[in-house]
Parts: C-alpha cells; sequence; structure tokens
C-alpha cells in the first residue's frame, strides 16, 4: 500500500487528527507532494549506501519511498505520535519496516550525525533555525534537500523547478562542507 493511501475510517480519523499542529510542533503536517519526493530523493542523489534523515517526517512518505525506491536506509524525525504511528504502519505495509526507523523526537534535540542526507519540508523560518545544527552535526558531503524553502544566504548547489497543479515550486540542495 502506498503511504499516502490511507484505509478505513481510522486511518482517516488518524489523519485528520494528525493534521492539526501537535503541540511542541514548529510547523504543522503538510504533505509532500509524490511528484516532490520523487524529485528531492533524485536531486540528492540517495542510492544504497544513503541514511536518508526526514526532519518532521509525517506520514513517512519520504523515509519509505527512499528505503523502497532507492534502497536506502531511513530515519523519520516526528514530534507527533499519531503521525509516527502511521508512518510505522505504512512502512510495515510497504514492506521496509526493516530499513527505517520513526522516533518520536523534536527536530532541534535529535541526533543527525549518522545522516549521509537529509531532507525537510519545513518554513524559511524554521529552516534558518536549523541550519546551524545542521552545520555543526552533519558531516562533510551530507546532502540537504529543502522542499518550497530555501536558507537564507546559503546558497544551494543545486535548484530545480517541480511543477505542482501548474505552479513551479523550488526544490533545493545544499552540500555540506569541510569544517
Amino acid at each position: 500500500m502506498k503511504p499516502s493511501t490511507v484505509a478505513g475510517p481510522i486511518g482517516l480519523l488518524l489523519l485528520a487528527g494528525a493534521c492539526a499542529p501537535h503541540p511542541g510542533a514548529d510547523v504543522p503536517f503538510l504533505v509532500t507532494p509524490p511528484e516532490v519526493v520523487d524529485q528531492m530523493l533524485k536531486l540528492a542523489q540517495v542510492g544504497p549506501a544513503d541514511v536518508v534523515y526526514d526532519l518532521g517526517s509525517g506520514d513517512g512518505r519520504l523515509v519509505i519511498a527512499a528505503a523502497r525506491d532507492f534502497r536506502a536506509r531511513g530515519v523519520g524525525i516526528e514530534i507527533d505520535p499519531k503521525l509516527v504511528a502511521l508512518s510505522r504502519e505504512y512502512a510495515r505495509r510497504a514492506g521496509v519496516a526493516s530499513r527505517v526507523t520513526f522516533l518520536e523526537q523534536d527536530l532541534f534535540q535529535a541526533d543527525l550525525s549518522a545522516a549521509t542526507v537529509v531532507t525537510i519540508y519545513l518554513t524559511r523560518e524554521v529552516n534558518l533555525r536549523l541550519k546551524p545544527k545542521l552545520e555543526r552535526e552533519l558531516n562533510s558531503g551530507t546532502r540537504i534537500v529543502s522542499f518550497n524553502f530555501d536558507m537564507g544566504d546559503w546558497k544551494p548547489a543545486s535548484m530545480l523547478q517541480v511543477d505542482i497543479s501548474g505552479r513551479a515550486t523550488p526544490v533545493y540542495l545544499w552540500v555540506v562542507k569541510p569544517r
């Protein structure tokens, strides 16, 4: 089953409850369109040797796609326990539960040092607050991909536009430089 599909009334209730901001959440859960998920992972050149961390992983679709379609391992960091439970169920249904982990954590508190790729769909304000942590914790060469929001004066290594319902929406890629 695809993570974008919710089965039955219980799943709909879980998803509806998940859309409201969770206490402590910096941004509400917004669904990343499937075509964007694919383009984000392709832009980062995700492969079997990668560990993809998705910060604010929502329903887990990006982490699941990284494992299912690119053979990577993945870690979803999500503050909302309902979304963590939903992600785990979707990963089980997709047959990738052994390759992914979903943690109920604040993304500002999570240890990101094992990541080779970090994906984010946050706001520009949250990206700017997160930038020092990314620079401090991530190893040289780690790729960071953001949908729709940049990181201020940090110039991306690459950028592409994805058509979402007739609107060109940016996807940014940064590569962590050696310290």
